[in-house]
């Protein structure tokens, strides 16, 4: 139990951590008066709020976790989950944002309903709904309550409940301009420690001289040469082979980056769509060092336990991020890394109980049980439903605890690959299709829901040696062309007329600044993956 390692120091900064969290959440709520801002934190967000907070969003202990695990195992071939992201970040930045903006909308179920109809926005609402209860309130409560599992010995539900709590104060009181706010404060603290971290652990491993432990990592006696690639051949690495992750991975970056309201609500909140693209550009930056403070620690952690750095011991390569901390940081620093451990994940499961109050008060009860409400019964209403889907989360995490034999990186991976197909479907005709109708959009929301996640249990649970025969990435492409196969022919033989109208984007011209970071951050990507592809 790593609480009897904790020191007063430890304790102090933990606490202290905290408190400074909660007064700027408390400040920036006393800006947070009325409905929409609430939901959109009044349409002000400016580019590093809206990069910060996506950035916070997206990562969390349970990416520290699993990826350091991934690196100890497999090197940076799991970095690609983070780097090959770039493109996609980019296709909200210039595709998708001047149209959710244009339309300006609360919510995406809303954006659907007015291409499709009002029968595709309700089907969409509950969609997202399950979404967010399942990939990110539950999930991520699960890899929490395992850290704080591990840190203080209790069990999963307390460990459960106090990370809600924490995250309900944020999301009923400050709304998402809490959230975005302390994002840019602990997001900050998050670099600054796990690249100390980083640095710590290579100086370690080369007696005291950065350079040095560069010299080991690079030395193929102690990590091996294949573990610097990003792509691995199917012979060489079964699992993260590069086919798959060319191909799969592509359908969960567009569902997670452009259609997932979780991730895409800070862009909303915009000011403007320069400020959208150029927060969307953050968090493409941001996105590079994923690989530095997420999974290299893993590949640290993997080589000072080859040269001998932990005696007879043998490490777990889920604990491979923790053991470095516990071996490689003072007192007080190890409460510090807690403190932004603990503190991200509650970011993450704020904006998600934010994102699941806004789509069902704007997308359900508003549309259509009380479409004259006041802005007090709206956010009376999200207080209520944050409440109901905390407590059904605890549910769906305790019940995630009692399956056994699954490494947690590629149950979070999986997840996403199977929920994936019908919504990035859907999105991508419903925006460069304009023949496609409402029938088939409904369809794949529907039936085509039901058959990817029954296809995600068969291939998870069900069905004996699936995972091996067949990578769940490459299963995700083909659900993903099925789905666009039946939204084809369905709208060619439905000779209804589409309900919606055309989507209009905002008018506003992307700003030569925009451009040149984006240009940038694509050359700097391209010479990531030709530096990474060649050992």
């Amino acid at each position: 139990m790593i609480s009897e390692s904790l020191q007063f120091l430890d304790w102090a900064i933990l606490i202290g951590y905290f408190v400074v969290l909660i007064a700027i959440g408390l400040w920036a709520s006393r800006k947070s008066g009325d409905g929409q801002g609430k939901f959109l934190a009044s349409r002000s967000l400016k580019w590093y709020h809206i990069g910060f907070s996506m950035w916070g969003t997206n990562v969390g202990p349970s990416m520290l976790i699993a990826s350091a695990s991934a690196g100890f195992t497999t090197g940076i071939v799991s970095g690609n989950y983070a780097w090959y992201a770039f493109i996609f970040i980019g296709l909200l930045a210039f595709v998708f944002a001047p149209r959710y903006l244009g339309e300006k909308i609360n919510t995406l179920p809303e954006f659907m309903g007015r291409r499709f109809g009002q029968s595709t926005r309700s089907i969409l609402a509950w969609y997202t709904i399950v979404t967010v209860l399942i990939s990110w309130l539950a999930l991520t409560l699960f890899a929490g309550g395992v850290l704080i599992r591990q840190v203080f010995g209790i069990p999963m539900y307390l460990s459960a409940l106090i990370l809600l709590a924490i995250s309900a104060f944020f999301t009923i009181l400050g709304g998402l301009k809490a959230v975005a706010y302390t994002n840019v404060y602990q997001m900050v603290l998050l670099i600054v420690v796990s690249a100390t971290l980083t640095i710590v652990g290579v100086c370690t491993l080369g007696d005291g001289g950065f350079m040095n432990g560069i010299s080991k990592l690079a030395d193929p006696n102690i990590v091996p040469s294949e573990y610097w690639n990003l792509f691995r051949s199917e012979e060489e690495l079964p699992g993260y082979y590069w086919l798959p992750i060319l191909l799969g991975y592509p359908i969960s970056g567009l569902w997670f980056w452009c259609t997932d309201q979780s991730m895409v609500q800070p862009v909303l909140a915009a000011k403007n769509l320069n400020e959208g693209q150029k927060g969307t550009n953050l968090t493409g930056w941001l996105k590079i060092l994923d690989v530095a403070i997420y999974i290299v620690p893993g590949i640290v952690c993997f080589a000072l336990a080859r040269t001998g750095f932990f005696g007879a011991a043998t490490i777990e390569p889920d604990n491979a991020y923790m053991t470095l901390v516990l071996h490689l940081f003072p007192m007080g620093m190890v409460g510090l890394v807690m403190a932004v451990l603990t503190a991200a994940l509650v970011s993450t499961i704020g904006s998600s109980l934010n994102a699941l109050s806004t789509v069902f008060t704007m997308d359900i009860y508003v549309k259509n049980v009380n479409p004259n409400a006041t802005q007090a019964e709206i956010s009376r209403t999200g207080h209520i439903v944050t409440i109901l889907g905390a407590l059904i989360s605890i549910v769906i995490t305790i019940a995630v605890d009692n399956i056994k034999g699954m490494d947690l990186f590629n149950v979070f991976q999986s997840v996403l690959s199977f929920i994936a197909p019908p919504m990035a479907a859907v999105f991508v005709m419903g925006v460069f299709w304009k023949r496609c109708t409402t029938l088939a959009a409904n369809l794949v929301l529907s039936l085509g829901t039901i058959f990817c996640i029954s296809t995600g249990v068969c291939y998870l649970w069900i069905i004996p040696g699936a995972t091996e025969a067949m990578h769940f990435m490459m299963l995700s492409f083909i659900l993903f062309c099925v789905l666009i196969i039946m939204m084809i022919v369905v709208s060619i033989f439905d000779k209804t007329a589409v309900k919606g109208h055309a989507m209009k984007a905002v008018d506003e011209k992307t700003s030569y600044g925009v451009i040149v970071s984006w240009i940038a951050l694509v050359v700097v990507m391209i010479g990531l993956y030709i530096f990474f592809n060649g050992n």
